[in-house]
């Protein structure tokens, strides 16, 4: 394969990536279902979070499922790609970073979409199975003991690239396109969170199986 060609794969890779982020569980679901969109109660965000403020607690399963299942596929069809045409490691990482940006600034909903959480996670057990289940393990030790999601995923999006970086070469081969990837969508996912991170220190956020302040 030429560099050209090799180029143009990896190009159209991360484009089918952003577009598959782009398809957003938490509306689909909702509409198939029958229930409220998700855009226009709660925190407005097209998640699992918020369709579980609906009360069906199937809906936000699915929605959490399929978002979750387009971040790992992504990736995965990437590294699959990747080791048969031998495409660089940049490729998948630039397909990761893809799909987790198309599901937070989704085409489909005029790039207002979800903060990311499960889609995120779908990326990391893509990459490693073990990242993927220290980065889970921490969220739920803080959700266990806070019944803040907001804030398990605050510092799970914090501890995500330093399991990454301390696993490297000892759990896993430490790649630096990998690396870097984990971190951009660490940062967005922490971005993202500005308003619970805002309402979490003024006392305003809401717990799970609580109502909305």
């Amino acid at each position: 394969m030429t560099a050209a060609t090799s180029s143009l794969t990896a190009l159209a890779l991360v484009l089918l990536s952003y577009l598959l982020g782009s398809v957003s569980f938490a509306v689909v679901v909702s509409r198939i279902m029958g229930l409220q969109d998700p855009r226009t109660f709660g925190s407005k965000n097209p998640g699992a979070t918020n369709v579980l403020r609906t009360g069906n607690k199937t809906a936000a399963a699915l929605t959490l499922l399929g978002d979750a299942v387009k971040g790992w596929l992504a990736v995965f069809v990437a590294a699959y790609a990747a080791r048969q045409l031998d495409l660089p490691a940049v490729a998948v990482a630039a397909c990761a970073v893809a799909v987790f940006l198309g599901h937070v600034f989704p085409v489909f909903l005029k790039f207002k979409g979800g903060k990311g959480v499960a889609t995120a996670l779908g990326v990391l057990l893509a990459l490693n199975p073990w990242l993927a289940l220290a980065t889970v393990g921490t969220w739920l030790i803080v959700v266990y003991v806070t019944r803040y999601s907001s804030l398990a995923s605050i510092i799970a999006a914090i501890f995500a690239p330093l399991y990454y970086l301390l696993g490297g070469n000892v759990a896993w081969e430490l790649e630096p396109p990998i690396a870097l990837a984990i971190v951009i969508i660490s940062v967005v996912l922490l971005f993202r969170h500005g308003a619970n991170i805002s309402r979490l220190i003024t006392g305003k956020e809401s717990r799970i199986g609580g109502r909305k302040p």
